[in-house]
């Protein structure tokens, strides 16, 4: 069962923050050779939303209304 913790754990914590910085990343490649597609702008927002659930949060500003 502990060990079922960690490797959730480190799952969360080091795989899906790769996982998306290498999607980002593959998309900026596939976008300098052959301009802005729809391959490279979806995995742009995977990896997107991969950082919105799992990684850190914007900081909001002190006096924003949304």
């Amino acid at each position: 069962m502990f060990f079922a913790l960690i490797r959730r754990w480190v799952l969360m914590a080091v795989a899906v923050p790769l996982a998306a910085a290498g999607a980002r990343k593959l998309g900026d490649v596939v976008e300098a050779k052959r301009g802005p597609n729809k391959g490279s702008q979806a995995l742009r927002r995977g990896a997107d939303v991969l950082q919105g659930q799992f990684g850190r949060k914007k900081k909001r500003s002190r006096f924003s209304f949304r």
